[in-house]
């Protein structure tokens, strides 16, 4: 699986100035990629257009070399969109509902909610849940789509540090279960150097790219180590 972008670039309705201008990226199977850059630099666009919900302009993006089309791609953005009406189970299941040849059982959800600790929560409605559960429900949501490829949109960003970390530890345990394809995007540069195989530095005439020079598995402990500290700085200076 290689997810590419070649040569991409795409202007806002009524803009004259393109947001993202000849943009390339290539994310190979499994990797964790995250998308960094001061607010304006295309982030989040970038992960639309991959999601197909918008078009560029001029370019190309494919999965496998297929043009991309609106649900090839797990899709999580800035706010959880749990569906406020519908149970826990019932917001996990709505990608079987749409999709009629997904092979996803109500005890298949039930047994992934056991192990991100949300059994009991089951029948509960979104607004029963604190931030850290919502984001859980939702970045399950998403991984039960089926889809090899996840893009996140600053998962964590509203959450408190400790919570943060929390979910930082439990995402990083199931990708590398999974071996599924992440592009993430955070602000926090800290959070990019620990989750990434790779960090992409937008800025508004470039792209950088940064490998990160840490061994799998992670763990808590590297946030305090010196490649770490090091690599945040670097990235503080670059950006």
């Amino acid at each position: 699986m290689t997810l590419l972008l070649k040569n991409v670039t795409y202007t806002f309705p009524k803009e004259s100035k393109p947001i993202i201008s000849d943009l390339n990226l290539k994310v190979e199977k499994g990797e964790f990629v995250s998308l960094i850059g001061k607010s304006g630099t295309g982030k989040s666009t970038i992960l639309k257009l991959i999601t197909g919900l918008l078009k560029q302009a001029h370019g190309e993006i494919t999965i496998n070399g297929q043009p991309i089309s609106l649900g090839d791609v797990g899709y999580m953005p800035q706010k959880d969109l749990l569906l406020p009406w519908r149970t826990v189970m019932d917001n996990i299941m709505i990608g079987a509902e749409i999709q009629k040849d997904l092979q996803l059982t109500k005890e298949d959800a039930r047994n992934w909610l056991k192990r991100i600790g949300l059994i009991d929560y089951e029948h509960a409605l979104p607004n029963q849940l604190s931030g850290g559960m919502r984001q859980r429900v939702a970045f399950l949501r998403a991984m039960l789509t089926g889809k090899e490829v996840l893009l996140l949109d600053e998962p964590f960003g509203a959450l408190d540090s400790i919570t943060k970390k929390e979910m930082q530890a439990w995402l990083l345990s199931i990708w590398q279960e999974l071996d599924k394809t992440i592009v993430f995007i955070t602000h926090d540069l800290e959070e990019a150097s620990y989750l990434s195989d790779r960090i992409v530095l937008l800025k508004q005439n470039s792209v950088e790219e940064i490998e990160v020079p840490l061994p799998r598995p992670r763990h808590a402990d590297m946030l305090h180590s010196s490649e770490l500290v090091g690599l945040r700085r670097e990235l503080e200076k670059r950006i």
